[in-house]
């Protein structure tokens, strides 16, 4: 089951995604670290209603944000479709114990159901150019690759910003 996120969800989001880090350092793959992503921002998607879980047996196992908010950084990025109507997603993670199982396919196509039922014209993201995974995992879903932006706190190497029209 796929559902907005409380605040009650928070403890065991911060689990997951500090799992996620701790698995994706062991594989060289330095795109989280301790300043991202962090409680603040968490509690932020939540007041904001753009986090969303996905649960396994009644245990949160995984999770995405789902944001109309285009951020300052993604300004200079040629995208495909105009600066409208865009939805950006964030923060996707399942925890490693749950990884290889469709969760995060489950929350990919969550993403658009809602952009298509909100009639958002496309789905913005960004990725770790050292995650190999993730460069392959979005294109698989129609995701056109654009350019970079660059996050100096979690890395020197430049993130890929994909888009993808609904």
């Amino acid at each position: 089951m796929i559902r907005l996120a409380t605040k009650e969800d928070l403890s065991r989001i911060i689990e997951i995604t500090r799992a996620c880090a701790t698995f994706m350092i062991s594989k060289n793959i330095f795109q989280w670290n301790e300043h991202y992503p962090n409680i603040e921002t968490f509690e932020k998607d939540v007041d904001n209603q753009t986090l969303y879980v996905i649960e396994s047996d009644s245990v949160v196992i995984g999770c995405i944000v789902i944001s109309d908010h285009m951020d300052d950084f993604y300004s200079k990025v040629k995208w495909i479709t105009p600066n409208d109507k865009n939805i950006y997603l964030h923060r996707l993670a399942v925890h490693p114990d749950f990884q290889g199982k469709g969760h995060a396919k489950q929350l990919m196509n969550f993403s658009f159901d809602f952009a298509k039922e909100n009639n958002f014209i496309s789905i913005r993201l960004d990725t770790f150019s050292g995650n190999p995974f993730n460069n392959i995992f979005y294109p698989k879903f129609g995701f056109k690759k654009l350019g970079k932006i660059y996050f100096r706190k979690q890395s020197d190497k430049p993130f890929y910003c994909f888009e993808k029209i609904i």
